[in-house]
């Protein structure tokens, strides 16, 4: 990967980076505790959004709430540009705390509505990647951008109907209602009738992941949460369905770089 431009400061993430020979081998499923704008330029792939499968063209814009699961679907090999751009869920409360600019990631079904058409966002994006001021005039750019972002996908969004769920979408949104209880691979796969290799082929096939990686990244992001809440360590891995704490705690240094908070 050529990675032209990244900085993260203050929780505000921009990226710009080209692939060259892109092949699936190194894609892995993300799942970020901040909200994300992906916005794609060039390279022959799809976007896979908790079973939701979203083509792509110069232009295309998707978005992520914080634990939204999405990872790219290359079908060639053709050169593969993109910006990503990640900010706290809590960047407009200042003047919008009722989250209405933040309408379109928070107002819909799991998996639904993250696709966008937005062909002349390249430049603005360009600005945020390359700004060279400080801090303060930094965020400032990026909260004044982003707003402008915001509001465009929101008078888009009332035009986008809701769609029926597919196979895959109830797979993964069934997994996300049992997230925190005690179920196995195998249960779930009842549910549906399937076999436990079937089920956890087309859930792959739905999300770039095992049924088993998904639903430890997923626990693990919620218990982050709960934890920035107040919550202690051993009660958030509990609330999250992590039946033995020792698992959790390795998982959660792994996955974060850091032990959960409330640990000694």
């Amino acid at each position: 990967m050529d990675l032209l431009r990244e900085t993260e400061r203050d929780s505000l993430y921009i990226r710009h980076a080209i692939d060259e020979l892109p092949d699936n081998k190194g894609v892995a499923l993300h799942i970020h505790d901040r909200c994300e704008v992906f916005y794609f330029i060039s390279g022959n792939a799809q976007y896979l959004v908790e079973g939701s499968l979203y083509p792509l063209e110069r232009g295309s814009l998707l978005i992520m709430r914080p634990g939204e699961a999405h990872c790219i679907r290359f079908l060639s090999g053709e050169r593969y540009e993109r910006y990503a751009v990640n900010f706290p869920i809590s960047l407009f409360d200042s003047f919008d705390p009722q989250r209405r600019l933040l309408s379109p990631y928070l107002h819909r079904a799991l998996g639904q509505q993250n696709h966008y058409y937005i062909p002349d966002l390249e430049d603005t994006l360009h600005d945020l990647a390359y700004f060279e001021g400080d801090d303060y005039a930094r965020r400032l750019l990026f909260i004044t951008r982003l707003a402008a972002i915001m509001e465009s996908l929101g008078q888009q969004s009332a035009e986008k109907p809701a769609a029926a769920p597919t196979v895959s979408e109830k797979l993964v949104r069934y997994v996300n209602d049992m997230l925190c209880e005690n179920i196995t691979v195998r249960q779930l796969a009842e549910h549906f009738f399937l076999s436990t290799s079937q089920f956890s082929r087309l859930f792959r096939a739905a999300t770039g992941a095992s049924p088993r990686a998904y639903i430890t990244a997923k626990r693990l992001i919620l218990a982050k949460e709960l934890l920035q809440r107040g919550m202690g360590a051993k009660k958030a891995a509990e609330e999250c369905g992590f039946g033995d704490y020792s698992v959790f705690y390795k998982a959660y240094v792994k996955r974060f770089g850091e032990k959960p908070s409330g640990c000694t």
